[in-house]
């Protein structure tokens, strides 16, 4: 009696046969198992096929006959189009030399190590000039104006106020073109020296005496002392011993 029991649905017939199919009753018509898993597996890659197709249609991609997203706009590998114009490398990757060594494009200066010929003067060159060959080129500094000049020299002299080497402040001037305001060198050494201590007037003394007859002349002195003498109501404001110092 235990033997006739069984909890499957199917008859002892179809039990005992191990070569018949398994059935399986839905809605009253009995399908083969195999057909109802293989119709599950086509039900799944649909499912996934739509989600995949709803979720790229908004990027613009779409499908293939297998199964594959393609992006729009973008050159299939295949197409003869990607692969005989495309200057890249197949691999993807570059060595970053340049062109023909260096000696390729217009503005280069060639290899390294290229050595070109002297180029020979033309003389039947219309802008050929005889003279040009022979000229001796000098470095020009323009003259200071009385804007630069009282720009440039007051810190010289104020430097000059702590370390005292007369010398170094002739070498400097010497360097500068003074031009015509030479004689406000010791008009302007005499202004900054009154507005500060009595040494920076001793200082002072000193530097004019030195620089006399290698950086201005004793008539650009005289003439620096006429200037003071007129301007002597002016320096009172910021100095009011200037007379009398």
């Amino acid at each position: 009696e235990l033997e006739n029991l069984s909890d499957a649905p199917f008859s002892g017939d179809e039990e005992n046969g191990g070569s018949e199919e398994r059935k399986t009753e839905i809605n009253g018509n009995w399908i083969p198992a195999t057909s109802i898993t293989e119709a599950k597996i086509n039900a799944k890659a649909k499912r996934r096929l739509r989600k995949n197709s709803s979720r790229d249609s908004g990027r613009g991609d779409s499908v293939s006959e297998n199964g594959e997203t393609l992006k729009i706009g973008v050159v299939v590998p295949t197409s003869p189009k990607g692969k005989l114009l495309d200057r890249r490398s197949r691999s993807g990757k570059g060595r970053g030399l340049p062109k023909k060594g260096g000696a390729g494009g217009k503005g280069v200066w060639g290899t390294p190590g290229q050595v070109y010929d002297v180029e020979e003067v033309d003389i039947k060159d219309p802008n050929y000039d005889d003279d040009q060959e022979n000229c001796v080129y000098e470095t020009v500094v323009l003259p200071l104006d009385e804007r630069a000049f009282e720009k440039t020299l007051t810190p010289i002299i104020q430097e000059y106020f702590e370390h005292g080497d007369t010398n170094e402040v002739s070498e400097m001037l010497k360097d500068l073109n003074l031009g015509e305001m030479k004689y406000s060198v010791p008009v302007l050494a005499v202004s900054l020296a009154l507005e500060g201590k009595a040494s920076h007037r001793e200082m002072t003394s000193k530097l004019i005496s030195d620089l006399c007859g290698t950086v201005v002349s004793k008539t650009d002195v005289e003439k620096s002392f006429d200037r003071l003498l007129k301007e002597l109501p002016e320096l009172v404001l910021d100095s009011p011993k200037a007379p009398q110092v």
